[in-house]
Parts: structure tokens; C-alpha cells; sequence
């Protein structure tokens, strides 16, 4: 299964390569805002420059969360319509501003809560960081998950949170593998200025991966007495396999070698 998301979702940025690239360069004009324009005013005017800075991180993840939208569009083979990105933003942007909350204030807390548990220099200081590194690692993980389950389980946010969360621990490795895919991924697209996979592409990783992880709860709820540890992907796959097709990433590169 593993191996099969990994072509699914490169397949799906390349099939879609241009509007990925539209998509990161939308992504790059909304970063400007916060790490360009509010570095250059903040020294004039720090209190405007936070305002600037904290209203650039929120367009980030509203722009984040009609690209998700996309996204799904993309990994079901449907054809992404630039007119429906205006639909998308006003459908979202209260879950994109949501999700910049919890982002946001959690990094916030952090920050103070890291430097105080070091400075105690002692056993209960050094238990409270690994709690609190575990706590970090446990919620921003299953973040991750937080727009795939908008844009195709649940609209409440309470619902939204605990599917999520609900989705970590019954999938850990999967959960843990899509996390460092998507870190990968971004890290991979610093040396290409963000456009090549860029956060398009880390973004359809995702959605790639939980639409077929949804393939296993569907699996599940027609066979409620099966072995939870014995999902016979293979089967499973069958749709989304002749969908890719049987291509390759030598035969993309060097077609007249197929």
C-alpha cells in the first residue's frame, strides 16, 4: 500500500504539474506578506508589523485550505477548475483560520514552555520537556489530518479534531509515515524555491494517503467481524490501480525506453 501512495501522489502532482506550480506560486505570494513585508515594517512599527505578520500566517492556511480542496479533486482524477478555487476559499476559510489558531497559539505556548521547563535544571524539568515533546509530536501529527477530514468526513470542528486524532492512533506508522513524507517534502522544495513539489505537492501527499486509508474503514464497515490487522489491500487497490495505470517513473523520464 505503501508503495502505491507514493506513485499515486507523484503521479497526481505530475498529471497536474502546471496547476501545482500555479498553486505553489500562490503559496509563495501569500508567504510574502509575513516574511517579507512584516520583517520590512516591523522595525518602524512593531505593533503593525505583528498585526501584518499574524494576518499573513492566517491568508496562509485560508490559501492552505482551498488548496486542500484542490487537492481532493485531484486524487479523486477529477479535473481541478480554476473557478471553483473562489468557491473553495469561501467554503473554508473559517477552518483555515481555525487551523492557524491552533497552530499558531500551540507554537506560541511552546515557546514559553520550553525555555521555562530548561531553566529548572533538574529531574522534574527534564520529565515536564519529554511530556511535553511527546505532547508536541502527538498534536501536530494529528494536525496533519485536519484538513483531509474537512474536505471529506465532517464540517464540526469537534468532529473534525477527534477523527483526526482517532485516525493517529488507530494508524500510527501511517500517520507517522505521511508526517515525515510531508516534512520531506517541503524540505526537498527549499532548494526548488518552493515550486517543485512545493506545498501543492505535499498537500496532495496527503490527501492521497487518507483517501486510500478511507478505503480501509469502508472495508471495515461492510466486514465488521474482520481482522482489523489483516486488510487485504491488494483488493482494495484494484479501482485506484487501473486509475494510475501501469506507468513508471523510468517510462515518464525515458518513454521511448518502455
Amino acid at each position: 500500500m505503501t508503495l502505491f501512495w507514493i506513485k499515486k501522489a507523484f503521479f497526481d502532482f505530475w498529471d497536474h504539474f502546471l496547476v501545482s506550480i500555479l498553486l505553489n506560486l500562490g503559496f509563495i505570494a501569500v508567504a510574502a506578506i509575513s516574511f517579507v513585508l512584516a520583517p520590512e515594517i516591523q522595525p518602524a512599527a512593531p505593533v503593525l508589523g505583528v498585526i501584518i505578520l499574524l494576518a499573513g500566517v492566517a491568508l496562509l492556511f485560508v490559501y492552505g485550505a482551498g488548496v486542500a480542496m484542490i487537492a481532493r479533486d485531484i486524487t479523486d482524477y477529477r479535473s481541478p477548475q480554476w473557478s471553483s478555487i473562489i468557491e473553495y476559499l469561501r467554503e473554508l476559510w473559517p477552518a483555515g483560520l481555525v487551523y492557524a489558531a491552533m497552530m499558531v497559539g500551540s507554537f506560541f505556548l511552546l515557546t514559553i514552555a520550553i525555555p521555562t521547563y530548561a531553566a529548572m535544571n533538574n529531574l522534574l524539568g527534564a520529565a515536564a520537556l519529554a511530556l511535553l515533546f511527546w505532547a508536541a509530536v502527538i498534536w501536530y501529527v494529528g494536525l496533519q489530518f485536519f484538513f483531509p477530514v474537512r474536505t471529506r468526513l465532517d464540517r464540526s470542528l469537534k468532529k473534525i479534531l477527534k477523527k483526526s486524532f482517532i485516525l493517529l492512533f488507530d494508524n500510527p506508522l501511517y500517520a507517522l509515515g505521511s508526517a515525515i513524507g510531508f516534512v520531506l517534502i517541503v524540505g526537498l522544495s527549499v532548494f526548488t524555491a518552493f515550486l517543485l513539489p512545493g506545498p501543492a505537492g505535499a498537500i496532495i501527499w496527503l490527501q492521497a494517503g487518507f483517501k486510500l486509508r478511507l478505503l480501509k474503514y469502508d472495508y471495515l464497515e461492510e466486514h465488521p467481524d474482520a481482522d482489523r490487522r489483516k486488510i487485504p489491500w491488494d483488493r482494495l487497490l484494484v479501482e485506484d490501480r487501473e486509475r494510475v495505470g501501469k506507468r513508471t517513473f523510468k517510462g515518464m523520464i525515458f518513454p521511448w525506453k518502455e
